[in-house]
């Protein structure tokens, strides 16, 4: 089996069996994103708490990309501090870039390396991490209670 058949077996593996799908009870931060390119939506909800991403979930619809795309980042980050969460995001936009990137912190992700190759698609890719750090920063922004 070839890498990138292997590659494409995990992107179609989240995308048919999507992790962390689903909404969080009150209190979670909440972003809703749409790609208006594509017509991808997803709606992405973090639960903070004293900095850590103690939970995540998103629902949404698009193309297989973007839904594994959302699965594979909430797998990633899902107990991670939120500055390690932006540090794997920021490694994402990388790889996105065609970048030279470091595969210990991105594991799986790097399956969605190949995506850099097509630019109408990288969008695709990106839309949970955009929600992720605009989540992120609203977990910055709360006042501590």
């Amino acid at each position: 089996m070839q890498l990138d058949d292997l590659y494409r077996q995990v992107i179609m593996d989240h995308y048919s069996h999507p992790r962390n799908k689903g909404s969080l009870s009150d209190g979670a931060l909440t972003v809703e994103l749409k790609n208006p390119t594509c017509g991808d939506e997803i709606t992405l909800q973090l639960l903070v708490d004293e900095g850590m991403v103690r939970d995540i979930r998103f629902e949404g619809t698009g193309c297989s990309i973007s839904m594994a795309s959302a699965s594979m980042m909430s797998e990633a980050v899902k107990g991670l501090p939120v500055a390690d969460a932006l540090q794997i995001s920021q490694e994402f936009r990388k790889l996105m870039k065609g970048e030279e990137t470091d595969p210990d912190l991105l594991g799986d992700l790097e399956s969605l390396g190949g995506v850099s190759k097509f630019p109408a698609r990288i969008k695709c890719a990106t839309l949970a991490w955009n929600a992720l750090e605009r989540t992120a920063d609203q977990a910055v922004a709360q006042p501590k209670g």
